[in-house]
């Protein structure tokens, strides 16, 4: 009972939109997704391979998989699609780890900041240190023009928001 009682309480807090009355294994199912850090998270999701491939050439894996709490603005493999041919693979070169880190961290902002939050926002610092600019009309959420288009994903060590776009610093 404690431990069907914890498990719902997890998910409750994590936003998950658990009903009562719920069955216990949708209940464990989405305690055990929180329990994902951000790396793990984007890998089960299934549309972040490039950037989880990204994050490994950065040398970043092991910082979003630590403590946090971190927020993660995610850009699709659709998004890195988009990119002008032979961009990426220029980024994942080895000789281009430092610009990589740069445009990655530049999708991450230190705390754990909900869709909530973001739409109070009208810029935010990134944990590179540059500012991403928030731009909210209706239910549309825009960082540096990137559509959000997916919010709040728990994961253990923080929020991820998925964008349709990658985001380039201006100074890199």
């Amino acid at each position: 009972m404690k431990s069907h009682l914890k498990t719902v309480m997890i998910a409750a807090v994590a936003g998950m939109g658990l009903a009562l009355g719920a069955p216990v294994a949708r209940a464990t199912e989405d305690a055990r997704a929180i329990e994902k850090d951000i790396v793990e998270t984007a890998v089960g999701a299934g549309k972040f391979a490039t950037l989880t491939e990204a994050l490994g050439a950065a040398g970043l894996v092991d910082t979003l998989k630590g403590k946090g709490p971190f927020t993660v603005f995610a850009p699709t493999d659709e998004a890195f699609a988009k990119l002008q041919a032979g961009t990426l693979e220029s980024l994942l070169a080895p000789e281009n780890k430092e610009q990589l880190m740069a445009i990655l961290t530049y999708h991450v902002v230190p705390g754990a900041v909900t869709a909530a939050d973001v739409v109070k926002l009208d810029e935010a610092k990134t944990v590179n240190g540059q500012k991403v600019a928030v731009k909210t009309s209706g239910d549309t959420v825009m960082i540096n023009g990137a559509n959000v288009i997916t919010t709040d994903i728990a994961a253990s060590n923080g929020i991820i928001h998925v964008i349709d776009t990658v985001i380039m610093p201006p100074k890199i």
